[in-house]
C-alpha cells in the first residue's frame, strides 16, 4: 500500500460522518477525498484494460466508468429535489471533462513530449457529437425565452422528446464507431507494454472502485444542502465545479497519466468521449429519473451555463481539429476553464 492509498481512511471517517457522528461538513471532504482516491485506481486499472483492449476500448471504458459516478450522484440529487445542481454538475462535468482534464493532459503530456499526435477522426467525430448535443440543450431554453414561451408541461415534454433523441443518437453513434466503420477510428496501441494485472483483475478492479465511489456519492450528495447553508455558497457553483470535479476525478487523472505516457490518442478519447457521454447519456438519464420520481426535469440552462457549454464545445473543436497537441494548446484551455470557474462563483446566490 503506498502512502497515497491512506487517503481510503477517507472511506469510514465519510461514513462515520454521515451515519453516526451527523456531521455534514466531514463528510462531504471526506467523501470528495475517498473519490478522489477511487479515481487512481480506476486510472490504473484503466491503463491495464488499454493495453489489453487498445486505446479506444480503453478510453470507452473509462468515461463510462468515470461517468457512472456522475450519473449516480446525478440520479441521488433528482431524488432529493436538487434540479440547480444536477442541471450545473452536467453543465460542469462538460466544461471540466472538455477544458480542464483535456488542458491538463495536454500540459502534462507537453512537457514532456514536444509534440503529440492522436487520431483526428476520434476528435472530429465526438466534437460532432457534441453540438447535436449542444442543440438538444440550447433549445428548450431559446424556445423558453421567446415572445410566445412554452407552458412548464409542454417544456418538460419537449425535454423529454430531446433526451430520447440524445439516447437514440449516442446508441448508433457506438454502432458506427465499434461495427459499422470501425476502420476510421484505428489508433496507436499500447507502444510494446506488458500488462502489469490480467484483463480480468483491471475489469474486476475498475468495478469495485465504481461501487465504492457511488457509495461515496450517495454521502457526497447527502451533505450538499448543509455545506452549501454553511459555506454561503451558491448550488449552481457547487454543481459547476465542487460535484464536477469529484464526479469526473477518474477521467481527471486517467487522462494525465495516458497523456504523460504519450497515449494521447487514449487520452483524447477519455476527455472528449466523456464529454459526449455527459451530454448524450446522463443528461437524458437525469430527464428520465426524475419523471421516474414523479417531478420532471427540463433541460432548460441558464444562459450562462449555455454560454460556457457553447465556447468550450468551440475550443475543443479548435484545438483538435489538426490532430497534434502541444502544452500552449493545453494552457489556453486551462485558462478558459478558470475563467468560466470564477464567473460562475461570482454569480449571486
Amino acid at each position: 500500500m503506498s502512502l497515497a492509498d491512506l487517503l481510503l481512511l477517507a472511506i469510514p471517517v465519510a461514513l462515520w460522518a454521515e451515519y453516526i457522528g451527523h456531521s455534514p461538513m466531514i463528510a462531504f471532504i471526506a467523501s470528495a477525498i475517498a473519490v478522489l482516491r477511487l479515481a487512481g485506481w480506476m486510472g490504473h486499472a484503466t491503463e491495464q484494460v488499454a493495453i489489453h483492449s487498445g486505446p479506444r476500448i480503453g478510453g470507452f471504458l473509462n468515461g463510462t466508468f468515470g461517468n457512472a459516478a456522475e450519473m449516480i450522484i446525478v440520479i441521488l440529487a433528482i431524488k432529493e429535489g436538487l434540479y440547480e445542481v444536477v442541471k450545473a454538475s452536467i453543465t460542469g462535468s462538460i466544461l471540466g471533462n472538455a477544458l480542464l482534464v483535456l488542458g491538463a493532459a495536454m500540459v502534462a503530456g507537453g512537457l514532456k513530449f514536444p509534440q503529440q499526435q492522436f487520431n483526428r477522426n476520434v476528435a472530429r467525430f465526438n466534437t460532432s457529437l457534441m453540438f447535436i448535443a449542444v442543440t438538444a440543450l440550447v433549445i428548450p431554453a431559446v424556445v423558453h425565452m421567446g415572445p410566445h414561451p412554452v407552458t412548464t408541461q409542454g417544456l418538460s415534454s419537449l425535454s423529454l422528446l430531446a433526451a430520447v433523441v440524445l439516447i437514440g443518437a449516442y446508441a448508433a453513434s457506438l454502432i458506427f464507431s465499434f461495427k459499422t466503420h470501425s476502420h476510421l477510428f484505428v489508433t496507436a496501441g499500447g507502444h510494446g507494454e506488458t500488462a502489469e494485472w490480467s484483463k480480468g483483475k483491471a475489469i474486476g478492479i475498475l468495478a469495485g472502485a465504481t461501487l465504492l465511489v457511488v457509495l461515496m456519492s450517495e454521502v457526497l450528495v447527502g451533505s450538499i444542502e448543509p455545506v452549501l447553508h454553511t459555506l454561503g455558497w451558491s448550488e449552481l457553483f457547487v454543481g459547476v465545479v465542487v460535484v464536477a470535479l469529484v464526479g469526473n476525478a477518474a477521467e481527471h487523472s486517467s487522462a494525465i497519466v495516458m497523456a504523460m505516457q504519450n497515449r494521447m490518442d487514449v487520452a483524447v478519447e477519455i476527455a472528449i468521449g466523456s464529454t459526449t457521454q455527459i451530454a448524450m447519456l446522463v443528461a437524458p438519464v437525469a430527464v428520465f429519473a426524475s419523471w421516474i420520481f414523479g417531478a420532471p426535469m427540463s433541460l432548460e440552462f441558464l444562459g450562462a451555463e449555455l454560454v460556457a457549454i457553447l465556447v468550450s464545445v468551440l475550443l475543443v473543436n479548435q484545438v483538435a481539429r489538426d490532430g497534434e497537441t502541444n502544452w500552449l494548446e493545453g494552457i489556453l484551455l486551462l485558462g478558459a476553464y478558470l475563467i468560466m470557474a470564477a464567473a460562475f462563483y461570482f454569480i449571486p446566490v
